[in-house]
């Protein structure tokens, strides 16, 4: 997903990939004489490398990517100049798969998982993305991430950890409003946002004028309405056995639909941005977000309120049945294959995932999504009870993006949006223009 997709994009894991960022074009002196490190000598060439990602500066001044990543860089590497920049998402997926076609492309940048949108396979296929195979770190990697980050059996990403997608929630209004205990189902779901609603709260804020934002919603939905009985649905349908028109696609759109009819959304949710939707929740003007584990910093950050923060898997299971956790693998970072410093690269990218050094205890400390590197505990108490669920019961569905070809998820925003502006759209429209624009565009 964006960050999900999209998004689903880890940030700060995948930020400590960013510390990677370097520009250029392909090869390179040895490693260890060209970053001039530790017995590279005085004498060694000034190199610059530069990392581009997505997302937008810490609230606290010290951005990891921004502050914190070239300072380390710059103590271990003294002859190495990191330079780092942050685009909004849509800018930065249009930027960078402009700048790496026309062969200038930041040594590192950000990437996706299996089949997502700047997805590693499709980075990988096009010559984008360097293999990765001979960095120091992957035994200490899970393999199912490093899987998810890989091509034809060779890892070309470092992924920022696991996400997970789930309801940041607003524990003084929830209390205001009478609820007692988080509900399980879809139908206590409702119930709660009703009582919000009564009680004068908005219930929901989403950020629908960023066409990504509509995953974090829709994924939570598919993940208990879709693959729960039928985990291979996605393997099915590359296969040709399956179809996004299905009735478990359009049952999952009409139960996130409710959420807009019943008025539990705030309203004019297509004129909001994701900044602005993330203020409106730290404001306090809303009681529920839904979003990803890698916007901690944003939405645990300061604002006009100050209460205490949950969060919980979204209950889009009928009663009765157990709820599953959308969770992934973590946006991370490539390697540009193209650049002049690879090697380089490659030598402050096993710095930073040495396990010891004082750039990867940073990367630790900053890092908001779920570590998949061995003996890091988790960092945010925030997270413990879904995590603490998923490590249990491994009821969990990844984005379904990470299965599709860029430009499904994209449709099924656009037709979404068209519900949700009124445009007399219905689920099966939605899910039948999704299902057409997977067959355009799958090649197996």
């Amino acid at each position: 997903m964006r960050k999900g997709t999209k998004r689903l994009t880890g940030l700060m894991m995948a930020g400590m990939m960013l510390l990677l960022s370097a520009c250029g074009g392909g090869g390179g002196e040895s490693a260890t004489s060209a970053a001039g490190g530790e017995g590279g000598g005085a004498s060694a060439e000034p190199i610059t490398l530069t990392m581009m990602v997505s997302g937008t500066k810490a609230p606290d001044g010290q951005d990891f990517v921004i502050d914190i990543l070239p300072k380390l860089v710059k103590e271990k590497f003294p002859n190495v100049t990191l330079e780092t920049s942050k685009l909004p998402d849509e800018q930065y997926m249009t930027s960078i798969r402009t700048k790496l076609a026309s062969g200038q492309g930041p040594d590192f940048f950000w990437v996706f998982p299996r089949n997502a949108s700047l997805g590693v396979l499709d980075m990988a296929k096009a010559g984008y993305a360097a293999d990765l195979s001979d960095l120091e770190f992957w035994d200490k990697i899970s393999e199912g991430a490093k899987e998810d980050m890989s091509y034809e059996g060779k890892p070309y990403g470092v992924a920022g950890g696991l996400d997970y997608l789930g309801v940041y929630y607003n524990k003084a209004l929830f209390e205001q409003a009478g609820i007692t205990e988080l509900p399980k189902d879809w139908p206590a779901f409702l119930e709660a946002s009703q009582k919000l609603k009564d009680a004068g709260i908005t219930p929901i804020t989403l950020a629908d004028k960023d066409p990504w934002f509509i995953q974090f919603g829709m994924y939570q939905v598919a993940a208990n309405m879709v693959y729960p009985d039928e985990m291979d649905f996605d393997t099915k349908l590359q296969a040709g056995e399956k179809s996004l028109s299905d009735p478990k696609w359009i049952a999952t759109i009409e139960r996130f639909k409710e959420l807009y009819d019943n008025g539990y959304v705030v309203k004019n949710s297509l004129g909001l941005g994701s900044a602005q939707a993330a203020q409106m929740f730290v404001d306090g003007q809303a009681a529920m977000i839904f979003d990803g584990t890698w916007d901690y910093a944003t939405l645990t950050g300061k604002g006009a309120s100050e209460f205490e923060r949950g969060f919980f898997a979204l209950p889009a299971n009928d009663p009765g049945k157990p709820t599953y956790i959308s969770a992934a693998t973590a946006a991370g970072f490539a390697l540009n294959a193209k650049s002049e410093n690879l090697d380089t690269a490659k030598e402050v990218m096993n710095y930073m995932f040495d396990g010891e050094s004082e750039l990867f205890k940073a990367w630790v400390d900053s890092n908001n999504s779920i570590s998949v590197y061995e003996g890091v505990p988790l960092n945010n108490e925030l997270f413990k009870e879904v995590n603490d669920s998923y490590l249990k019961d491994k009821n969990s569905v990844y984005f379904p993006n990470q299965m599709w070809p860029t430009g499904v998820a994209e449709e099924m925003e656009a037709k979404f949006a068209g519900i949700i502006g009124g445009q007399g759209i219905t689920p099966e429209q939605v899910a039948e223009a999704m299902d057409k624009k997977f067959k355009e565009l799958w090649k197996p």
